[in-house]
């Protein structure tokens, strides 16, 4: 026999509930069981930041740092044009990012066009800040327009071209071989005007390396799944 703990009326024994007063009944034999857990019941998921608010966030950071650092440039701290190398790292970080938020379908050969642009346009800016061009012309505009074009080959291997692990090694390695020789004809060109490949050469030639043990495996069948299995890719 056994009563509610609230009212004390006489409970049957299959009763779950008081009659009287709704008081749940406990059988204090077995372990009770709470309803309430620390613990989220539901799935849920943190709202996505508006697109048009972090453009706006970030045009008006960038912004505000360029301006700022014009007017201590203009009127505080006028030694040099210093503020010119400020103004155009925020460029470069706008067109980074901004542009992709305006719209998220732009062609990535696109966006490294644009950002291959701004990075000549802030080496242009440069040549105010220390009187002198010639670095630019003989330098930092072919330099840029190398790296830019690499990296959209290196793109164009990896969205067009048989995909898999081995494979965009052998692009990634060939493109590096391009790169640092374009690097050293360029910097040999400007500095001696002649060519004489040194690091570049080294560099090169073990790329070239990797190069064919990749086309070796990806000729050889056998020898491709033996490498998989024994590296894990």
């Amino acid at each position: 026999m056994s009563y509610c703990v609230n009212c004390g009326v006489e409970l049957h024994a299959s009763a779950a509930t008081c009659p009287l007063c709704n008081t749940p009944v406990i059988n204090p034999r077995q372990p009770h069981i709470s309803k309430h857990t620390p613990y989220a019941t539901e799935k849920g998921q943190v709202a996505d930041v508006d697109k048009t608010d972090m453009i706006i966030l970030l045009t008006t950071v960038l912004a505000s740092t360029a301006l700022i650092c014009a007017l201590l440039n203009l009127f505080v701290f006028n030694q040099n044009r210093w503020s010119l190398a400020v103004i155009g790292a925020c460029a470069i970080l706008w067109v980074m990012f901004v542009p992709g938020l305006i719209n998220r379908k732009i062609s990535v050969y696109f966006s490294i066009l644009l950002d291959g642009i701004i990075v000549v346009v802030y080496l242009f800016m440069l040549i105010f800040m220390v009187d002198r061009d010639e670095w630019f012309w003989g330098m930092g505009l072919p330099i840029t327009v190398l790296t830019t074009l690499v990296i959209m080959a290196l793109v164009f291997c990896y969205n067009k071209l048989p995909k898999g692990t081995l494979a965009r090694g052998l692009y990634f390695f060939s493109c590096v071989a391009v790169l640092v020789t374009g690097l050293e004809i360029i910097i040999d060109l400007h500095k001696e005007g002649s060519i004489w490949l040194t690091w570049s050469l080294l560099v090169g030639t073990i790329c070239m390396l990797i190069d064919i043990v990749i086309i070796t495996l990806l000729s050889r069948r056998g020898l491709r799944e033996m490498v998989r299995k024994r590296l894990h890719f």
